[in-house]
């Protein structure tokens, strides 16, 4: 491996004097330690970026290890922001390094420590983390690289608040979601039972109703009003069941009720059983019977998660992640005090737990209806909604990745590229496409965005709109103010008005969303960061970002109107082929007039001779240089 002295020397080859300065004194945040980020953080650390945190809540799992090349054996159930930290630290020990095992949703990583970075990259997995990180990073005003793949797909984007489009600009695919009475009464294949035991068994009992969950499609419910008021039946009966928790008798009456009890009902429906298969109930106390040999192999059973468990293995491995995830939630209540908010457990394709549950659960319901049951690992797929992962993907994107990072530090946006990587597209494996403009109607960037100083200890929902919306900011009647999914305040919904906003679940390093309903000409949705205070003279909630506007005795809104989509000009024509990348249009160039090269002054910086010179060969057929260096310059080949 080269010596530090000597890959610094190498860097400032290729990056020039001024780039290799700026890149080892900037600040990093990566977020997400996996694929990606494994591949990312060793390029960012072989690179010299001066200071990287990884924020990473996952521990290593035996499948991680075919393309996170970061960990090994020894530390499967370790963090892998520590050991990746770790291991990244023996390529390059001056780049400081600082792991957090913690979820990026923490209240720790507020706006104000976002702001404490020169840029940040995603190496996410789900959708909703990458959206957080993207809010974070537009609150903050940090540029952020985001990126992924799938399969042998991937994407590099950068985002930068006001020049470039946000992670929301585009709609991204929602959920495959199922028919409820589909999963809940006439399944036909193994993803209807996986989704029956992940969405509404293990929610119901361990965590929210099966109303929230986005896997259940309640479209048809109105089609099937009798059918959908039993299935709610049958709710409140695993609730009174789930008060049974923890104790001998507990998974008996769950697997009695949904295995044996719920299926002799839907058997004695004969209209729905004479075009198929009708369902076979199953008894509890004479399969476990049965068991005995599967109970004294339980551990080698959980152990081995390619291998298709028979009725008595699930039986027995029901039984044990019942058990299982029933004294973590006993401990999770017992944990949270005075707290009045029922604990959850939700499903992790990485919690055995509850993977155990769901595996166990899905394939006893495939039995009961005839389908084709499934390994552990077969669910752990399919619930986790998980396409393989290849290694070299994962590499040539982190590598994009920094790439495209050397322009954003050298605050050169204008030079970046959206880049898709898509290796059996017809044109090429590699297509940019130049960045796309913020989207103006886009819920998430073409918002206003103040941080707002509030007093918890007195501050009402009142205080904020009469006070400060319509007093300070000039709103009229029209507005709605939602927090998250919830709605806080509309017209009509007026009740919480003499409520803390403490009462209302808002806490610091919250987010509010104000939209303007005025029919006419509304203002842009305004976001506001909340900031806790408990010191403050005066009015309860004070904006740090915008001051009071007045005309005369009315006041002004800062808070700019909404624009009509602009129409693209024909000078925005791009000049290169067009094809499609990774389901977007990824512009080609085509070579011509777009390559911008760096000087020698460039590269070098102050540290420029004077009277220096480089030896310039040209040839007369075409444009080519090459600048040679002899110092500790660049090498500039175009």
């Amino acid at each position: 491996m080269a010596s530090t002295a000597k890959r610094d020397h190498y860097n400032t080859q290729s990056l020039g004097v001024p780039l290799n300065r700026t890149v080892k004194e900037a600040k990093i945040l990566m977020v997400g330690a996996g694929g990606i980020g494994c591949e990312l953080l060793k390029n960012l650390v072989l690179s010299g970026f001066g200071e990287v945190h990884i924020v990473d809540l996952d521990t290593i799992d035996l499948s991680n290890l075919n393309r996170q090349f970061l960990f090994r054996h020894e530390h499967i159930k370790k963090s892998k922001a520590l050991v990746a930290k770790d291991a990244a630290h023996k390529f390059n020990p001056n780049v400081k390094l600082e792991a957090h095992h913690a979820n990026i949703k923490d209240p720790q990583f507020n706006v104000d420590w976002f702001k404490g970075f020169t840029m940040v990259f995603n190496a996410l997995d789900n959708l909703d983390a990458r959206r957080h990180v993207n809010k974070m990073c537009l609150a903050a005003d940090v540029p952020l690289i985001e990126s992924g793949t799938t399969g042998f797909n991937g994407q590099v984007q950068v985002i930068k608040k006001g020049r470039t489009a946000c992670y929301d600009c585009t709609p991204k695919e929602t959920p495959k979601s199922f028919p409820v009475c589909t999963i809940r009464s006439t399944p036909s294949q193994p993803i209807h039972c996986i989704v029956w035991g992940k969405s509404y068994l293990l929610s119901e009992i361990f965590g929210a109703s099966e109303n929230e969950s986005p896997e259940l499609d309640h479209s048809e419910d109105s089609e099937n009003a009798k059918e959908i008021e039993k299935l709610r039946q049958e709710s409140q009966a695993l609730k009174q069941i789930k008060e049974a928790m923890g104790a001998d008798s507990f998974p008996q009456l769950l697997f009695d009720k949904v295995y044996k009890d719920d299926i002799v009902r839907l058997r004695s429906m004969e209209e729905m059983w004479k075009t198929r298969r009708p369902p076979e109930p199953v008894d509890y106390a004479s399969t476990l019977e049965k068991a005995a040999d599967a109970e004294a192999r339980k551990q080698k059973i959980l152990k081995d998660g390619q291998k298709v468990w028979t009725l008595e293995e699930n039986v027995v491995v029901f039984k044990d992640s019942l058990e299982r995830l029933s004294k973590r939630m006993a401990e999770m209540k017992s944990s949270t005090g005075e707290v009045t908010v029922e604990p959850v457990i939700t499903f992790d394709k990485d919690d055995d737990d509850t993977l155990d549950f769901v595996t166990a659960s899905a394939n006893l319901r495939s039995i009961v209806f005839g389908i084709e049951t499934k390994s552990r690992f077969d669910i752990k797929q399919m619930a986790g909604n998980i396409i393989p992962a290849i290694a070299t993907t994962n590499a040539i994107v982190a590598g994009l990745c920094v790439l495209e990072s050397f322009k954003v530090i050298d605050g050169k946006y204008d030079s970046t590229k959206e880049v898709f990587l898509s290796p059996f597209a017809p044109e090429r494996l590699l297509a940019s496409d130049r960045l796309r403009l913020p989207n103006p109607d886009c819920p998430v960037c073409s918002v206003a965005q103040t941080r707002l100083l509030v007093d918890m200890s007195r501050a009402t929902l009142e205080d904020l709109v009469e006070d400060f919306l319509r007093l300070e900011l000039g709103y009229g009647e029209e507005i709605v103010i939602n927090h998250g999914d919830n709605l806080l305040y509309d017209v009509e919904e007026t009740d919480n008005l003499s409520k803390k906003l403490s009462e209302l679940g808002i806490k610091g390093d919250s987010f509010l969303t104000v939209i303007d309903e005025d029919d006419n000409n509304p203002r842009v949705n305004l976001v506001l960061n909340v900031q806790e205070s408990t010191a403050m003279d005066g009015k309860p909630i004070k904006s740090l970002d915008i001051t009071r506007v007045t005309n005369g005795d009315t006041p002004t809104s800062p808070i700019p109107r909404k624009k009509s989509s602009p129409k693209p000009s024909g000078d925005e024509a791009t000049n290169g082929s067009s094809m499609k990348s990774n389901g977007s249009s990824a512009t080609i160039p085509n070579g011509t007039g777009s390559g911008v090269k760096r000087s020698a002054a460039d590269a070098l910086g102050d540290d420029t001779p004077s009277g220096k010179k480089s030896k310039q060969t040209t040839d007369n057929t075409d444009d080519d240089v090459i600048i040679v260096d002899d110092a500790d310059g660049a090498i500039l080949i175009d």
